[in-house]
């Protein structure tokens, strides 16, 4: 049962971890669309040294699609979940997708709705679809309504309710179960895992470590799975940069091809 993790500071990682990132309100602060999240500075420098003190066990585990994380994180190419794990690519750059169920209807059912509710977003995924209700608040309880009667007969869909966004997705797909599978394959294999997120989408990832013996880490406030807590994004990439600089006092990033 969730419960309220303790604030504390954390110690600086360890070199035998395995460390699943979330990116929305986790590494970067919400932005009121997704599409204007903006990478803070110094944020692509400390994940690059981290995944070379690590040796290469680090993934980031979002709610976004790969491209989107892969434009977000360039230079950068890590393995990454998406679509809270219906898409995954692996530390072999191979990627896998979740068969995708039937969502012709639901989209369009969503769009229709979006529709008629002022002030509501559509985001189309690849095997998913999110509702954001961040500009129009007195509409989510309407939406979530709408969309439980919608997938009601569809039991290969669910609906996950994140910070101010609804998103419909197939069953099989969660944060946790692509965490698992990450820690079956090198370099995460044998590690200690550590997953840090700030919402209820990320609750499943928290179990996933923790049942391995790792560590959840949750971002802000809400009672939660997870062992420990961070306040703010802010104070994470703090911690990610001192653990960096233990880590991998030494590393210097490769020169990179301009964008």
């Amino acid at each position: 049962m969730p419960h309220r993790p303790t604030t504390e500071v954390l110690p600086p990682l360890s070199a035998d971890v395995a460390l699943f990132l979330d990116f929305d309100g986790t590494l970067a602060e919400i932005a009121p669309r997704p599409d204007a999240v903006s990478v803070p500075p110094g944020l692509i420098d400390t994940l690059q040294r981290l995944r070379h003190a690590l040796d290469g066990a680090l993934a980031v585990v979002s709610g976004r699609p790969l491209a989107q994380l892969d434009e977000l994180l360039h230079p950068l190419r890590l393995p990454l979940a998406g679509v809270h794990g219906v898409q995954r690519r692996s530390a072999d750059d191979q990627v896998q997708q979740l068969a995708a169920a039937a969502l012709e209807d639901v989209r369009a059912a969503v769009q229709a709705l979006a529709a008629r509710l002022p002030g509501l977003l559509v985001e189309h995924k690849p095997g998913a679809v999110a509702l954001h209700y961040r500009q129009a608040p007195e509409s989510g309880p309407q939406a979530e309504a709408a969309l439980r009667e919608l997938l009601a007969e569809r039991p290969q869909l669910a609906l996950l309710h994140g910070k101010m966004v609804l998103e419909v997705k197939p069953a099989q797909a969660s944060k946790g179960q692509a965490i698992r599978a990450f820690l079956r394959e090198p370099p995460f294999l044998g590690r200690r895992p550590l997953f840090v997120g700030d919402d209820v989408t990320d609750e499943d990832g928290f179990a996933a470590v923790q049942a391995a013996g790792g560590l959840g880490v949750k971002i802000g406030p809400g009672p939660s799975a997870a062992g420990a807590r961070l306040p703010d994004p802010a104070a994470l990439r703090d911690w990610l940069a001192r653990s960096a600089a233990r880590l991998a006092p030494a590393f210097s990033a490769p020169p990179t091809a301009a964008s």
